[in-house]
């Protein structure tokens, strides 16, 4: 190139490695990543792999590359992902299981927990976050909800209902298992129980939402209005009456019981197109954490925890764009590195999902 007016050469600088002091490389280190988190691919396994191949990479070594790349990584882009799913207006929240050995003040075989945000189907933005924490405490969706102002989308459970700023809708998907699970397991003809009564009038609400599936939010209301409302109103005046003829401990008592208890929340859907009549997305972006962890099992750290609900969020948000979850991550494995993101924070949206950086990169058409 020229410069003052002279030829000179130039010589291209060594770009960063991905992880100091190791020999990995972007796309090894993605293959390790989509190999435990997509493929369910325990580190033991990969490790025998490995081996087989002639390469000698510990379980060990892996484990720590995932928590590195983790920390200067991918835990900056969840953050972020985090600051632009509160603007958003109806998010789906729900929480599962996760085992950590190694967890300060708990034995191993305690419940520890991930936390999983998503935006709604019709977002221009899908976001998935998984957040670990050692509880199932109220304190942990209100910190992470600070921000939040509008429907959240969940099954109910209390620690959702108090916060701030958030209009609470529930799951008719659980309504609907709980009086599935309270029909008589023995029985031939269980029509002319209070379960199966039940089950029915949920049934035609769900439906009512099959045929409306894709119409505008605008055209569902309406419908919801016209159809769903006066079914919804008869459901409840029939569990108010069904409850004085079953014994409150029993399955078909608690379903009743459960129903009544989250009316408030089970009718919002009848008053907005946007909010789903259940938090079945939301189950589906947790499915395959529940997956994997049947094959792994446990985190062993809660460094170990952290860097796994990082990482599901990364894959799972990829997959709710249309990315090949390996491409996204390795993408990100070879630019970030050479990205001094303290000095220059406002380049962490080049990796977002939707960013043009992204489309430019991936060839993604807008619709």
């Amino acid at each position: 190139c020229r410069k003052r007016g002279k030829v000179v050469m130039l010589k291209a600088g060594t770009p960063a490695p991905v992880i100091p002091h190791s020999f990995t490389s972007p796309s090894v280190l993605s293959q390790v990543i989509t190999d435990k988190f997509v493929n369910h691919m325990p580190l033991y396994r990969q490790e025998a792999e490995w081996k087989r191949l002639g390469l000698d990479l510990s379980r060990t070594t892996m484990a720590n590359w995932l928590i590195i790349a983790s920390r200067e990584y991918f835990i900056p882009i969840v953050n972020r992902m985090h600051e632009i799913l509160v603007e958003e207006k109806y998010l789906h929240a729900d929480e599962t299981p996760i085992q950590v050995l190694n967890e300060p003040g708990k034995p191993a075989t305690s419940k520890s927990y991930m936390w999983v945000y998503s935006s709604i189907r019709e977002s221009s933005k899908p976001i998935r976050i998984f957040e670990y924490k050692p509880d199932r405490k109220a304190e942990n969706p209100q910190k992470f909800l600070e921000d939040f102002n509008g429907t959240l989308i969940s099954d109910g459970y209390g620690s959702y209902n108090n916060i701030e700023g958030a209009v609470n809708a529930y799951c008719w998907a659980h309504a609907r298992r709980k009086f599935y699970e309270a029909l008589p397991a023995d029985m031939k003809d269980a029509s002319d129980t209070l379960a199966y009564t039940g089950l029915k009038k949920i049934a035609k609400l769900f439906a009512i939402e099959k045929e409306i599936d894709t119409f505008p939010p605008e055209d569902k209301v309406k419908i919801r209005q016209e159809k769903s409302k006066p079914l919804v109103d008869d459901f409840f005046s029939w569990c108010a009456d069904a409850q004085n003829k079953s014994l409150t401990r029993s399955k078909i008592g608690k379903a009743i019981q459960y129903a009544l208890n989250l009316e408030k929340g089970l009718r919002v859907y009848l008053d907005d197109g946007l909010v789903p009549m259940t938090n079945s997305l939301n189950e589906r972006n947790i499915r395959p954490f529940t997956v994997s962890r049947k094959n792994w099992l446990f985190s062993a750290s809660t460094k170990g925890a952290d860097a796994s609900a990082s990482i599901f969020s990364l894959i799972e948000t990829a997959k709710a764009n249309r990315l090949s979850p390996f491409d996204y991550i390795e993408y990100i494995l070879e630019i970030m590195p050479q990205i001094d993101i303290i000095q220059h924070p406002e380049k962490i949206d080049w990796f977002m999902p939707w960013s043009e950086q992204i489309k430019e990169e991936f060839g993604i058409k807008d619709d």
